[in-house]
């Protein structure tokens, strides 16, 4: 290892961490409840829902190679990548309640302003987002400091999720309050919205504020745009992870949805109302126009006001999911410390194909469990954690590998457009993702939204939690397999790439 000058300090890598822990307040709430959103609360049919997602994420998508390349080219007295993140840090906030408001309109105009306000956000999504991980893959060359920094990085990412899936749902209600529920509901998301949106921008003003760029690459020499899709092209390990990450990101959108919808209305609300009542987070109903006593899980919206006669229209189903919700990211949260250790010991890639592979296990194992198996659903759900957290920073990590490969080959270093491309098929995979339930349920399973709770809709949204998913976790082990960077290999790169460095750096001295 020969990279000791470029140690982050603690300060840098926390800092960066912030970035995409507020990125995820946005991108959790796609995953998780964005569908929903749009069906429930915004009045908008699942076919039209789906479309207005899946058209404002392909844009994003391909917005995304645009934007690589164009950081690529960035200069300013602050590098290429850090300035996106302080350019798009004020605007991000202000559409991002936009994008979770219901507007007083009606027909086309609403459609309109719903696809407008989703495509905005995810514009700014792309010109924040790509950068911010490009940005990683320059501030150190150091093997074992990226796979640090990315720990760090998904360590805060995941307690972003953890309160995303912890405490949306529960604040929602809170703020929404009793009666009427679609304007009340719509009052409750955005004043939930606009709490999040505030923490995103105080988080990209530290990103900005505490990061270095310190790669530089070794030629100068201007490229054309043709140039670097041409690089790209010979990169088989670019090629391996550009469709690695289409299908895991597709994935991510479907299990969220999914999950959703199967704590709704698969799991059995009586059981999950008599564990609640176990652990003290039941309560007599409330009356009308009552107010809940005080207390901090009363404030958070964790009390369930219900009797077992009144479960259907109670809040149980979200304190359920919000919790399967907070166990699956605290559990993520412990297992991605061991992550570094892993790949220091057998290789990133070693280690993320065998984290996709138990994950293909434990999703069609999930398929087993019955609607008031309460315990089995939250073993499992740990379970599933644990196998899949150790891979989460690594892959992140490898994207920067594959930018050093690039380098490697071809001496010149298109950093931007490596993230940007795997960005484009990260924001394809959630597209398709996010749709594919709103799909897949009405074709095969008979699922209207205004009748959701059929048997057959059920058995759909239970094959969506876990059989598709395991299937789309064997493409990915696949894939991870013909990856051909090993341990070896990533140490050779980095070694090689740090010598022309400094060859380079002596050149001009």
């Amino acid at each position: 290892m020969k990279s000791d000058s470029q140690k982050l300090t603690f300060l840098e890598k926390a800092g960066y961490s912030c970035g995409d822990a507020a990125a995820n307040f946005v991108f959790m709430t796609m995953i998780l409840f964005q569908p929903t959103f749009y069906e429930k609360v915004f009045g908008l049919k699942a076919g039209l829902a789906a479309t207005i997602i899946l058209v404002a994420r392909l844009w994003d998508a391909f917005f995304d190679p645009v934007m690589g390349s164009l950081a690529d080219r960035t200069r300013t007295r602050w590098g290429r990548f850090r300035p996106w993140i302080l350019w798009t840090s004020i605007p991000w906030g202000i559409v991002m309640i936009l994008a979770y408001s219901v507007p007083d309109f009606v027909g086309p105009t609403k459609i309109f302003y719903a696809f407008i306000t989703n495509t905005i956000l995810m514009t700014l999504y792309s010109a924040n987002n790509m950068p911010y991980s490009a940005l990683g893959g320059v501030m150190t060359g150091d093997v074992q400091e990226r796979a640090s920094l990315n720990s760090y990085r998904f360590v805060a990412v995941n307690v972003a999720q953890f309160i995303v899936g912890g405490f949306t749902l529960p604040l929602v209600a809170k703020f929404a309050g009793t009666g009427d529920p679609s304007p009340l509901q719509a009052h409750g998301w955005q004043v939930t919205m606009s709490i999040w949106a505030g923490l995103c921008v105080v988080l990209f003003l530290i990103t900005f504020f505490t990061t270095k760029e310190r790669i530089q690459p070794v030629s100068q020499e201007k490229t054309s745009v043709k140039q670097d899709f041409s690089d790209l092209l010979k990169n088989s390990p670019w090629a391996v992870m550009f469709f690695m990450t289409l299908v895991h990101f597709t994935i991510l959108a479907l299990r969220g949805t999914a999950w959703y919808n199967y704590f709704h209305f698969y799991a059995d609300k009586a059981a999950w109302f008599g564990l609640l009542k176990s652990v003290g987070l039941t309560a007599a109903p409330l009356a009308e126009g009552a107010t809940a006593s005080g207390g901090v899980l009363e404030t958070l919206g964790y009390i369930v006001h219900a009797d077992p006669s009144s479960l259907a229209t109670s809040n149980v189903a979200d304190v359920a999911n919000s919790i399967i919700n907070m166990l699956f990211t605290a559990t993520t949260i412990v297992v991605i410390l061991l992550s570094p250790a892993l790949a220091k010991r057998f290789g990133k890639k070693a280690v993320a194909v065998t984290g996709f592979a138990l994950s293909t296990i434990t999703a069609f194992l999930f398929y087993l469990l019955k609607p008031g198996d309460v315990a089995g659903q939250i073993i499992m759900t740990i379970i599933i954690a644990v196998v899949y957290a150790p891979t989460i920073p690594l892959l992140w990590a490898m994207f920067a590998d594959v930018a050093d490969y690039s380098e490697w080959q071809t001496g010149r270093r298109a950093t931007g457009i490596v993230f940007a491309t795997i960005g484009f098929a990260l924001k394809a995979g959630l597209s398709l993702g996010g749709a594919a339930f709103l799909w897949i349920m009405p074709a095969l399973y008979q699922y209207e939204s205004v009748n959701p709770n059929t048997p057959i809709a059920r058995e759909g949204m239970r094959m969506c939690s876990s059989v598709y998913i395991g299937i789309l976790f064997a493409i990915c082990t696949i894939l991870l397999a013909l990856y051909k960077i090993d341990k070896n290999m990533t140490q050779q790169i980095a070694d090689e790439l740090e010598d022309r460095r400094k060859k380079a750096a002596g050149n001009k001295a």
